[in-house]
């Protein structure tokens, strides 16, 4: 029974998340099943499309999200990703979605989805997450943080664009399920992002902008960042 409610909250999620105003074009046909890559360096908003009449029923399934993620990691959360790069049937549909695992007290850092608002379904556990809104157009208001503590059942969205979070603060593993309205929402990891960028970003400019001395930049630079997502 658990099962099938939920991955009929997977479909409900699917079906918002379709309806949504997101960032993908609408399709131009019934389906445009991706192909790998382009090698001659011709990149086009999207993936090419794979000849329709050579299209098969495997194009549209992925298998094994009822499998748990790898929590055994610095954050003790994992995310199942499903988009187009996943599941080349995703392309041009304006949907993904994922599975999250969390360990006891596992982190899904603070990170933002730039093309795709999110809903966001917990199957177990409880969790604390939140989102921070853009900077308000009065310079003497600050951001503004809205947070929930969800259990079993809950269902709560992050808008496209601002920074969340989740964060298991129950003793036992926590499971969810996201839906997204683009094939490919994107992952921006804050810190990762900041300070685990590649080349680095000027130490200089960020003791500035974070109003800290140089040595602790230099110090959060040297770590590793893992990426959850």
């Amino acid at each position: 029974m658990k099962i099938g409610f939920t991955f009929s909250v997977v479909a409900a999620l699917l079906s918002w998340a379709s309806i949504a105003y997101a960032a993908d074009p609408n399709p131009l046909q019934d389906f445009c099943v991706a192909l790998p890559d382009n090698k001659a360096d011709v990149f086009v908003n999207g993936k090419f499309c794979k000849d329709p009449n050579l299209v098969v029923a495997e194009d549209f399934l992925f298998q094994g999200l009822n499998i748990p993620g790898n929590t055994s990691n610095q954050l003790g959360s994992a995310v199942t990703a499903v988009n187009v790069n996943q599941l080349p049937g995703l392309n041009t549909l304006g949907v993904s979605l994922a599975r999250l695992d969390f360990a006891p007290y596992g982190l899904n850092p603070p990170h933002t989805h730039p093309r795709a608002t999110e809903a966001f379904f917990l199957l177990e556990g409880e969790l604390y997450v939140g989102f921070v809104t853009s900077n308000p157009a009065n310079a003497n208001q600050r951001n503004k943080l809205f947070t929930k503590y969800l259990k079993a059942g809950d269902v709560f969205v992050f808008p496209q664009g601002l920074i969340h979070f989740q964060i298991n603060v129950g003793k036992t593993n926590a499971v969810a399920f996201a839906g997204f309205g683009s094939q490919n929402p994107g992952v921006i990891t804050i810190a990762n992002a900041v300070f685990g960028s590649d080349p680095k970003i000027n130490p200089d400019v960020l003791a500035k902008a974070f109003q800290v001395e140089k040595n602790i930049i230099d110090y959060l630079q040297a770590q590793f960042w893992p990426n959850s997502n």
